[in-house]
């Protein structure tokens, strides 16, 4: 095959994608059509049916896009901070930071679809599809499992299941703040430019994640671990 003709698929399998995640991102999973979504990438039914063979392929293809190169970028970062203190204990908080880096500079990708994606993910949160969120899940997992070994080894004091919980309120947490930028905007005092900057939010959040994962237990939790 030619790169001419090469060129073309390629850039209509990426129109696809790009109108599918505005389109799912406006009207949700099961309200944007395939007519929809034909008419805004400019194609046909056949294309798409092409290039992806079913709707659920499709929205799997539009999460893989993105969520693939965000968590091989949270291993890489992990990768790093460990080969740069071989034989050492990760701080907590640089770890956090390792994770939630890359989240946070997708939400300044205004032109490149990275901010409307991620507000597509918050819909995933709050959407009855019990088949996405799953696939969600698996394409987090290897991430996840690394992050949870490291932070084990960086709070040994912690029970592990109050630790499982405290990622757990780590991650919905970034979650939010990635999904729900318009909620800061009912906060008096918040300046709503800040919602896209990603080296603030990480400061922010930062902080706030290291004291909630190194805070102390209180005696209530102790007896029920």
């Amino acid at each position: 095959m030619s790169l001419r003709a090469v060129k073309p698929q390629h850039e209509t399998r990426t129109r696809i994608l790009d109108a599918a995640e505005e389109l799912f991102m406006q009207h949700g999973f099961e309200g944007a059509s395939m007519r929809m979504l034909t008419a805004k990438a400019g194609v046909n039914l056949a294309a798409v049916n092409y290039h992806f063979g079913s709707k659920h392929a499709l929205i799997e293809a539009v999460f893989r896009r993105r969520l693939d190169p965000m968590n091989v970028a949270r291993i890489a970062a992990l990768d790093k901070l460990e080969a740069e203190a071989p034989g050492r204990v990760l701080a907590a908080e640089s770890i956090i930071r390792a994770f939630i880096g890359p989240g946070l500079r997708m939400i300044e990708d205004a032109k490149g679809g990275g901010r409307n994606f991620i507000r597509l993910l918050g819909r995933t949160y709050t959407e009855p599809a019990k088949s996405i969120r799953a696939l969600i899940g698996h394409l987090y997992a290897p991430a996840m499992e690394r992050y949870k070994a490291a932070f084990e080894r960086a709070l040994p004091q912690m029970p592990r299941e109050e630790l499982v919980w405290r990622i757990y309120f780590m991650f919905g947490t970034l979650a939010y703040t990635l999904a729900a930028t318009d909620t800061v905007q009912l906060i008096a005092g918040c300046k709503p430019e800040d919602r896209y900057d990603a080296r603030l939010l990480e400061e922010r959040l930062a902080a706030f994640l290291t004291a909630g994962l190194n805070a102390p237990l209180k005696n209530t939790i102790r007896k029920a671990a």
